[in-house]
């Protein structure tokens, strides 16, 4: 589906049409949108507790002040599992679905078992959208589609930035989160593009900041000529960063990831990052309280709300 696309909030507007033929004609469309009469629960489950998503934590809450000035009551539910465990947020979501909330707003750990409850979730008429991950057409989305786009640009900074030679590592996250999976797919594109690069290794630390510590750490030992490592998400690039530091070789051995964590941000005024790739998650948290309330409402909303990225690097700071 293409973001210009909509999804029909409520069966409603079929029941009405699929009636009186005078009755549907003569109807305002107004009259299909549902007044907001009582406060709204809305759950969100993303993949983990994470700094990254408290920047949606915020947006979210901003939103929520805004509705309650206009006299709409939003309580939100955060329920993070603590680590990135696909068993563990389904079994949440699986909880938060028989709590029967006003609004379900999930980020996809993993597409092939969230999209089947994500179906049950549906089917028990919940109002529902995806955030961070996409997951599937099906469900309406909020966030960053081009993943491998992403990694793509930013496989290209550091492949300029080293003169196109070097040895390069990967992080490459969780391997069932399909926007870290396609960030590792187009950094690698990007790779094959020069030559004289080579990837020496590649490993996941599952979105846990001391594993891309160590795992990097290990990296720099098994290669002492190493030029430069990738992260694919938020946590994975501080990790490189600290490890490559701590070193000594800040500087000397490059790293570039993702995501505009205050440590990351500071890392690339101090030469420990050279460049990252950044979301504006403050928008999907902001955009996702009022398409669930939207939803409530009767109203239709996008299938995709495309948040963006872009560059930063010590220039841009």
């Amino acid at each position: 589906m293409h973001g210009n696309q909509v999804i029909i909030a409520a069966a409603a507007a079929i029941a009405l049409a699929a009636g009186s033929g005078t009755a549907a004609s003569a109807a305002s469309q107004r009259d299909l949108i549902r007044p907001i009469d009582k406060p709204l629960t809305f759950v969100w489950v993303p993949k983990l507790i994470h700094p990254w998503y408290e920047e949606v934590q915020d947006g979210a809450k901003f939103a929520i002040d805004e509705l309650k000035q206009r006299g709409i009551q939003v309580k939100l539910i955060w329920d993070a599992p603590p680590q990135a465990d696909v068993v563990d947020q389904n079994k949440r979501i699986e909880t938060d679905i028989g709590t029967h909330p006003d609004g379900l707003a999930v980020s996809c750990l993993d597409p092939a078992t969230n999209t089947q409850l994500l179906g049950e979730a549906v089917k028990a008429k919940l109002n529902l959208i995806t955030f961070d991950t996409f997951c599937k057409d099906t469900f309406p989305f909020v966030g960053h589609r081009l993943d491998e786009d992403d990694g793509y640009r930013i496989g290209k900074v550091l492949a300029e930035k080293l003169g196109g030679k070097g040895k390069v590592g990967i992080l490459s996250g969780s391997l069932t989160a399909t926007n870290h999976v396609n960030r590792v797919k187009g950094f690698k594109r990007a790779m094959a593009e020069y030559p004289n690069i080579q990837i020496v290794f590649e490993r996941p630390d599952n979105d846990d900041l001391p594993t891309a510590v160590t795992l990097t750490e290990n990296a720099l030992q098994a290669n002492p000529d190493l030029n430069a490592v990738f992260g694919c998400n938020a946590s994975n690039p501080i990790g490189a960063a600290r490890a490559v530091t701590n070193a000594g070789k800040a500087g000397k051995v490059l790293v570039v990831g993702f995501d505009d964590l205050p440590e990351t941000l500071q890392f690339i005024k101090d030469g420990g990052i050279y460049a990252t790739m950044a979301q504006r998650q403050w928008e999907i948290g902001y955009w996702g309280i009022y398409y669930l309330v939207g939803l409530n409402q009767n109203h239709t909303i996008p299938a995709v709300h495309e948040t963006g990225s872009r560059v930063i690097t010590r220039s841009d700071m």
